[in-house]
């Protein structure tokens, strides 16, 4: 647990006064590490602010209202105690189809000097704050409702996607309809002659892989090819004779398969 600071209140409260427009600031305290789950659940951030918020327990925090609705977190920068983060919260009022296609306008690390805080706040963060806030908004008026879901199409043929401990997604060439091979390439995965395999690297984010395996299965479902997936057991150490047998990427060896990366 991180001790608690006692210059947050202060620091927001002197923040909010040097944005521009009418901000005001409200601060919290949390007797409880549940206590701040509601507005982390808010928290409209992928980066750092988001981790910190998920890997610390914070004793406090303070939420400044501005002018047009916008909403922004500040909470210690653990172990680093000349700084303080800044994040966006999402918006309330809308849905979550309205909001989740619109990237994440991450937070800052800012000094504890209020000057300088609100210089970096206003130059760097408000600006994408409020091209994301535009965005929900237009998606609000294009879109009221969540789509209808339409019927899936029939799926005539399958594969098989195999998500490995080092990251990688693969799937064995000979396992992948013919139809299904260019859409994979166009979701970034690779050909492996030496591995016999359609392979997503692990070079990707966690979070970039998740979402190019999603964009791949919902474009193959599109075509009619259903998506399996399943996590590859841990590997032994390959035989020889198990080796020069196998051809296919669940049986390829670790040592293979880096040699294979480099």
């Amino acid at each position: 647990m991180t001790s608690p600071r006692s210059d947050l209140s202060a620091f927001a409260a002197a923040l909010a006064v040097r944005l521009p427009g009418a901000w005001t600031s409200e601060y919290h305290r949390h007797p409880a590490y549940a206590d701040q789950f509601p507005i982390a659940e808010r928290l409209w951030d992928a980066g750092h602010v988001d981790y910190i918020v998920s890997q610390y327990v914070l004793s406090h925090d303070a939420i400044l209202n501005g002018p047009a609705g916008e909403q922004l977190y500040v909470t210690d920068r653990p172990l680093y105690r000349h700084q303080f983060v800044v994040a966006a919260l999402e918006p309330e009022g809308f849905k979550r189809h309205q909001i989740s296609p619109v990237r994440e306008p991450d937070g800052i690390a800012v000094p504890k000097d209020p000057v300088r805080a609100a210089a970096a706040v206003t130059r760097r963060m408000l600006p994408r704050y409020r091209a994301a806030l535009d965005a929900v908004r237009t998606n609000a008026f294009a879109q009221p409702e969540p789509p209808h879901r339409q019927p899936a199409p029939e799926v005539a043929q399958t594969l098989t996607l195999v998500w490995y401990p080092d990251g990688v997604v693969g799937a064995p060439y000979d396992s992948v309809p013919e139809e299904a091979r260019m859409t994979l390439f166009g979701c970034h995965f690779q050909y492996r002659p030496s591995e016999f395999a359609f392979v997503l690297p692990s070079s990707y984010s966690p979070k970039e892989r998740a979402l190019l395996v999603q964009f791949a299965a919902q474009r193959l479902t599109l075509q009619g090819i259903g998506v399996n997936f399943r996590r590859a057991a841990t590997l032994q150490p390959s035989t020889p004779t198990t080796v020069a047998a196998s051809k296919t990427l669940p049986a390829v060896s670790s040592s293979s398969k880096s040699t294979a990366r480099r």
